[in-house]
């Protein structure tokens, strides 16, 4: 059995000179190549609908497209400094209740604080962008590596939608927003293990039910505090699709997980650790702050002790704890998963409703998408 400091590099889950010391060392790369050890499966089993439940989502897929080109209003115009300042008065901001005196923000002014939320909303949907582009080589490898043709048909359809999220995310920052960042050193470790495992049931576990849940909880979060029309609705799209994208892991992975040796499912509660730690440890935004010209050591465990952002950390687990929990890996064995996620402080998540059938609730009204 792997310790903590063997899955995620550090004993102390919340070791933040050991978090602080993983950065992004090729950011001026345009291509990065991940080998993937998977194998190529074709089955010559054609029955469709074998397994009823993935073929009802993959009918839903086929009649849930939207176009990213049309289906938005790109003609908005987008003034970000406001956009800043509405949702900071809706939202209110990390320093709320914090005393900064002695801190980098003491002599901060409106501008100073304007500024930061302009690099905070450059840097999140340049995350989102690169996790789509993680979303979309994934999805495409379990086509490629899933042995069902149900699965193959479903997979099929997410490709089409990962490829229209990396659309509009880039194009809301290269046309509304002010700049893009790189890919954030923690995602890209998870995004890089994801991709090389051999397993196919990995991939699915890391992207579909990690990597996608946690997007999907993050962009109900957004869309429920922007006030900015155009990103609201883009979001809104984007999660009528990401729920059918974790529904797809959730279905998928309980009939196979039913089959595993309690040492295969260890390994997978040990993989969902750490996936989870590293997709909390990018969250504390070190590119920002250091674009500011402000020391993350500094300043990281005045963030880290704000409400605002305990919240916000938590509240990202809210669709991956239940669907764990739905996949036997938070009991399975001696409980293990149970206790790391209680040391992360997201175990009060388990009883929140899973992905497997809430996908219909997030699902487009009818007059949502523009007629062709």
């Amino acid at each position: 059995m792997s310790s903590t400091e063997d899955l995620i590099g550090r004993a102390e889950i919340d070791d933040l000179e050991a978090i602080l010391s993983i950065t992004n060392t090729d950011v001026d790369e345009m291509v990065h190549t991940v080998t993937d050890h998977a194998d190529a499966i074709f089955t010559w089993d054609y029955e469709k609908g074998a397994r009823p439940a993935l073929n009802k989502l993959y009918e839903k897929a086929k009649t849930s497209q939207w176009n990213g080109e049309t289906d938005l209003p790109w003609d908005s115009d987008v003034d970000q400094e406001q956009v800043v300042l509405a949702n900071a008065a809706a939202g209110g901001g990390f320093e709320e209740g914090l005393d900064l005196t002695g801190t980098g923000f003491e002599l901060w002014g409106d501008k100073e604080w304007i500024q930061m939320g302009i690099e905070a909303q450059n840097w999140t949907l340049s995350q989102f962008m690169h996790g789509e582009q993680g979303a979309l080589l994934c999805t495409a490898k379990i086509v490629e590596t899933v042995p069902w043709i149900d699965a193959k048909y479903y997979a099929s359809t997410q490709v089409m939608d990962e490829a229209r999220h990396v659309e509009v995310f880039a194009k809301y920052l290269d046309t509304k927003l002010s700049g893009h960042y790189p890919i954030n050193a923690h995602l890209k470790l998870l995004l890089d293990d994801i991709v090389s495992d051999s397993r196919w049931d990995m991939t699915y576990l890391g992207m579909q039910i990690m990597v996608e849940g946690l997007a999907l909880a993050a962009f109900g979060f957004i869309h429920q505090l922007t006030t900015e029309p155009l990103l609201k609705q883009l979001l809104r799209y984007v999660m009528s699709d990401e729920a059918r994208h974790v529904a797809f892991g959730v279905l998928s992975l309980k009939e196979y997980y039913g089959e595993l040796t309690q040492t295969e499912i260890r390994e997978r509660q040990e993989f969902a650790f750490e996936a989870a730690v590293r997709m909390r440890d990018r969250f504390l935004q070190q590119e920002v702050w250091e674009r500011m010209g402000i020391e993350p050591r500094k300043v990281l465990p005045l963030v880290l002790a704000s409400p605002q952002r305990a919240l916000f950390q938590q509240m990202l687990f809210t669709k991956i704890v239940p669907n764990c929990k739905k996949l036997g890996l938070l009991d399975a064995g001696d409980g293990w998963l149970r206790q790391k996620f209680g040391e992360l402080g997201v175990i009060q998540f388990e009883d929140w409703a899973d992905t497997g059938e809430e996908y219909e609730a997030f699902a487009l009204a009818e007059g949502e998408v523009a007629s062709p």
